[in-house]
């Protein structure tokens, strides 16, 4: 298999982000996860909506996020994304959360999707969305 797609999406922490400590409130994480998806989808040439409108949806069915060092207000994450398995109806998104300043990495994980048809079920990830999802040859 070639080399995964590698997308880095920048982020600043506004102070609605972060809790009473002062650090990025865990469940945001996830939310700079689904930013960096949709990142990596326009750097293909895809997004959501025009999933969406061709009658399929990717749902999240599992999430995971470790997290290794706390983020503050008004710093700036990168987050790297790729696709790091494509099955016949799922796929696995990996990331890497980072601080811009330092390099340091905040949070690694991952979100499986499942792929749903037209008719709300499970199906093949058709063959317009593994163009968007593979990495390029």
């Amino acid at each position: 298999m070639n080399e995964p797609l590698h997308v880095h999406a920048k982020v600043r922490v506004i102070y609605g982000d972060t809790d009473q400590m002062g650090v990025v409130y865990y469940a945001n994480y996830f939310r700079y996860f689904e930013l960096s998806r949709s990142e990596y989808l326009r750097a293909r040439g895809g997004d959501y909506t025009q999933i969406e409108k061709s009658g399929y949806g990717l749902p999240v069915v599992s999430a995971h996020c470790d997290y290794k060092r706390p983020a503050k207000y008004d710093e700036v994450l990168v987050v790297d994304v790729h696709v790091a398995e494509l099955r016949r109806a799922s796929l696995r998104f990996e990331y890497q959360v980072r601080r811009e300043l330092d390099g340091v990495v905040l949070a690694t994980g991952h979100t499986v999707h499942a792929c749903l048809g037209p008719s709300g079920k499970p199906t093949g990830l058709p063959e317009s969305l593994l163009k968007l999802l593979r990495p390029t040859p």
